[in-house]
C-alpha cells in the first residue's frame, strides 16, 4: 500500500482533518465600508443611551444621537433616493424616513435604535457576501500554479494555466495536477476527494482519468492534458458557485412581500390624513397631531416584531444546539423545503474508512488476530488511509503488532515488509494475485458488499482478506427517517462515490434514490431536475465537490466539522457539531417559528386595524394611540419568545421524527 507522507491537504480538502484557509486570504472585518460605519454608530449610540437612561441634559446627548443618524443612515439614505429615482419605494429610504418621523414627535432614542440596528443589519450582509468571495478566491490556490511540462528536450517548468490540450505533463509523489487529463505512464493513487469526495485515494493507471488540483500520493505520473486550465473541473467548480450566487432568486421575508404595497400606502394615507382637514380650513396643528398618531399606530412595527422575534428566537435555539442558520430568510426558508438530497462522504459517513471485515482464507495459517497484527506491523510505517485504518483496527483489538522491517511501498500495489522473519504483503488483490485465483473470487464478494478488498499474503501464500469501508455517522438512520417524515419522501443520495459503496449505505439508511459517481456538475443538475418537479430542494453536504450544489438549492446546510471553507460559505446553514439529526430538527423548528409568525400577524393585524379606525372615525388620544401601538409590538415579541426554551428543541426533535409530509 502507498505511502503518503509527502501528501499534505490543501485547503478546503474533504477530510477529517481541514487545513485552515491560507493566510491573508479572507477579507478584513473593518476593510468594508458598511462594518466601518455601523460600528461607528453602535459607538456614538451606546454612551448616548447611557446619558440619556441616567436623566443628563439634552445637550450632552442629543449631538451624540444626531451623529448615530448620521453615521448609520447615510448610506441607506442614498441608496434609498437612488432606488427613488427608480420610481421604487426602498425600505432603505423608509427606515430613514421612520427614524426621522420618530425624532421629530420626540421619540429620538427609538429613531436612533432603528439606525443602528439597519446598519448593523447591512454590514452583516457585507460580511457574509465578502466571506463568500474570499472563500471562491481561495478554492483558486488547490490548482497549483506552476507544473512540469515533458518537451523533446527534457522538462521545463511552466505556468498551469498555460498548459493546452496535447501537452504531456510529470506529475512527482506529493505533487498537485496541474490540469485536467489522462495518466499515459505511470501508476500511483491520487487523491481526489475535492472533486469526487471519495473517502479513499483512488488508484490511478495508464488509461485513467486525472484532475486538476488533486494530489498524487506515491510514484509518478505522466498525463496528457485533455482540457484548457479555464475548463478544468475545478475551474468550473468556482464558475457554478459565483453563477448560482448572482443568479439565485432573491429570497425575503413573508412581511417583506407586501412591504413595498403597505409601505406606500401607509405614506400616502398619513399625507392625506394631514392635508385633506387644511383644505376643509382645519387647525395645522390638529391635523399635525392626527396624522402622526395614525403615522404611529399604522407603522409596521408589531407587523415586524411578529416576524422577526420568532425566527431570531429559532435561530439562537438551533446556534445553542449546534446548527448556525445564517439569517432569518435561511430560518422562514427551512421550513419550506419538501426535498432532500445528502451527500455521501463526510455528510452520511465520518469521511474516515475503518476495517470491517477480517477474513482469513483456506489454507492461509492465520486467524483474524494474526491476519491483522501481521498486516498491522507491515502498514506501520505508512500513512495511507487504508494503512491508518489497519493499524487503528489492531489498537481496537488490544493487538501489539511486532516490529517490521524492509519496509517497500509499490505504487498502486501495497507495501512489502519482513515481520518475524516472514515477508508479509498488503495490498491490491488485483496486483497481488492472477486472474483465476480463487482468493480473487473471496475479493470480489467483499467489494460487492461495498467494502474496498485488501489482501494479506505471507511469504508468497494469500493469508486473508481485510474489508474497508466508510463509517456511517451513528444518527445516520434516525435523520434519514426524520427528513422523509418531514418531507414526504424519502432523501436523495448525490455522491461522487462508486455504485456499489453508495447503494450498500444507502440501504443501511433506507433511501432508494442512489445517484453515485457525480461530478460537481452534475449534483446541480439532479437538483436542478428535483426543482423542475416543483421541489424546494435541501441540499446537505461537506466537501468542495458540493458547494455548487448547496449555492444552487433552495436550501442549503452544511457539516461543519468536515467542511471545507467553500462549502461553509456557501451553504445557507452550518451543523456545527456535525449531529446530522440535527437537520430535521432544526426545520421542524422553522415550522413551528413560521407557524408563530402567522399567529403574531393576526394579533398585529387586529391591534392595528383597531387603532387607525379609532383614529380616523374618532379622537384617539396620542398617548393611548403609543400605548397601544407600544403594547401590541411588546405582546408578539414577547410571544415569538417562546421559541428560546429548551422545550421548544426538544418538541422539534420529536416532531422530526413523526411529522406529517410537507404541503408542497
Amino acid at each position: 500500500m502507498p505511502s503518503a507522507l509527502d501528501q499534505r491537504p490543501a485547503p478546503g480538502l474533504t477530510g477529517p482533518r481541514p487545513s485552515p484557509a491560507p493566510p491573508g486570504r479572507r477579507t478584513r472585518l473593518l476593510s468594508l465600508p458598511e462594518a466601518r460605519w455601523a460600528l461607528a454608530a453602535l459607538a456614538l449610540f451606546l454612551p448616548a443611551l447611557a446619558l440619556h437612561l441616567l436623566g443628563a441634559p439634552a445637550w450632552t446627548w442629543g449631538p451624540l444621537f444626531a451623529a448615530v443618524y448620521l453615521t448609520g443612515g447615510w448610506e441607506p439614505a442614498l441608496e434609498g433616493l437612488r432606488a427613488a429615482r427608480e420610481r421604487t419605494l426602498d425600505v432603505d429610504l423608509l427606515m430613514v424616513v421612520a427614524a426621522l418621523g420618530a425624532a421629530a414627535i420626540g421619540q429620538v432614542l427609538d429613531g436612533a435604535l432603528l439606525i443602528v440596528i439597519f446598519a448593523a443589519s447591512g454590514a452583516l450582509e457585507a460580511v457574509a457576501t465578502a466571506r463568500t468571495a474570499d472563500s471562491v478566491r481561495g478554492l483558486l490556490d488547490l490548482a497549483p500554479g506552476t507544473a512540469t511540462r515533458l518537451t523533446d528536450g527534457g522538462e521545463e517548468t511552466v505556468p498551469a494555466d498555460r498548459l493546452a490540450p496535447g501537452d504531456v505533463i510529470l506529475v512527482r509523489p506529493g505533487e498537485r495536477i496541474g490540469a485536467d487529463g489522462r495518466v499515459v505512464a505511470g501508476a500511483g493513487e491520487v487523491d481526489q476527494a475535492t472533486i469526487t469526495g471519495e473517502p479513499l485515494p483512488a488508484p490511478k493507471e495508464p488509461g485513467d482519468e486525472v484532475f486538476a488540483g488533486t494530489v498524487n500520493g506515491t510514484g509518478a505520473l505522466r498525463v496528457r492534458v485533455e482540457r484548457d486550465p479555464s475548463d478544468s473541473v475545478l475551474a468550473r467548480i468556482v464558475k457554478m458557485v459565483e453563477e448560482a450566487a448572482e443568479t439565485k432568486a432573491p429570497t425575503q421575508l413573508f412581511i417583506e412581500k407586501v412591504e413595498q404595497r403597505y409601505s406606500v400606502g401607509m405614506v400616502a394615507a398619513t399625507v392625506l390624513i394631514f392635508a385633506v382637514p387644511l383644505l376643509f380650513g382645519s387647525d395645522p396643528r390638529d391635523a399635525l397631531l392626527r396624522a402622526m398618531t395614525f403615522m404611529i399606530v399604522a407603522s409596521p412595527c408589531a407587523i415586524v416584531l411578529a416576524t422577526m422575534p420568532p425566527l431570531l428566537s429559532a435561530m439562537a435555539n438551533a446556534g445553542r444546539h449546534g446548527v448556525l442558520v445564517k439569517s432569518a430568510v435561511v430560518m422562514e426558508r427551512l421550513g419550506q423545503v419538501d426535498a432532500v438530497a445528502l451527500d455521501k462522504t463526510g455528510t452520511l459517513t465520518q469521511g474516515a474508512p475503518r476495517v470491517t471485515d477480517v477474513r482469513p482464507l483456506p489454507d492461509g495459517g492465520a486467524d483474524p488476530d494474526d491476519l491483522l497484527r501481521l498486516a498491522a506491523a507491515a502498514e506501520h510505517a505508512s500513512e495511507h488511509p487504508l494503512a491508518r485504518a489497519v493499524t487503528e483496527a489492531a489498537r481496537s483489538r488490544r493487538l501489539t503488532p511486532p516490529e517490521a522491517t524492509g519496509f517497500r511501498s509499490v505504487p498502486g500495489a501495497g507495501v512489502t515488509a519482513v515481520v518475524d522473519g516472514r515477508t508479509v504483503s498488503v495490498g491490491s488483490p488485483a496486483r497481488l494475485l492472477p486472474d483465476g485465483h480463487p482468493a480473487r473470487a473471496a475479493a470480489g464478494r467483499l467489494e460487492e458488499e461495498g467494502r474496498t478488498a485488501v489482501l494479506v499474503s505471507v511469504d508468497g501464500t494469500p493469508a486473508g482478506l481485510l474489508g474497508v469501508a466508510d463509517r456511517l455517522r451513528t444518527d445516520a438512520g434516525r435523520a434519514t427517517r426524520g427528513l422523509t417524515a418531514l418531507t414526504g419522501r424519502p432523501p436523495v443520495l448525490l455522491t461522487g462515490d462508486n455504485p456499489r459503496a453508495a447503494r450498500r449505505l444507502a440501504e443501511e439508511v433506507g433511501i432508494a434514490d442512489v445517484r453515485a459517481g457525480l461530478l460537481p456538475e452534475d449534483k446541480v443538475a439532479a437538483v436542478r431536475e428535483l426543482e423542475g418537479e416543483g421541489r424546494r430542494v435541501l441540499v446537505v453536504g461537506d466537501g468542495v465537490n458540493d458547494a455548487p450544489a448547496l449555492a444552487a438549492a433552495h436550501t442549503g446546510v452544511a457539516m461543519g466539522r468536515t467542511g471545507s471553507d467553500l462549502a461553509l460559505d456557501a451553504a445557507d446553514a452550518v451543523v456545527v457539531r456535525d449531529e446530522l439529526a440535527a437537520v430535521p430538527a432544526v426545520i421542524a423548528l422553522s415550522r413551528r417559528a413560521r407557524r408563530l409568525v402567522a399567529q403574531n400577524l393576526v394579533i398585529a393585524g387586529t391591534f392595528i386595524a383597531a387603532l387607525v379606525l379609532w383614529d380616523l372615525l374618532g379622537t384617539l388620544p396620542l398617548p393611548l394611540g403609543v400605548a397601544g401601538h407600544e403594547g401590541s409590538t411588546v405582546l408578539v415579541g414577547l410571544n415569538g419568545l417562546r421559541l428560546l426554551t429548551e422545550g421548544a428543541w426538544q418538541r422539534a426533535r420529536g416532531a422530526s421524527e413523526a411529522a406529517p409530509p410537507a404541503d408542497g
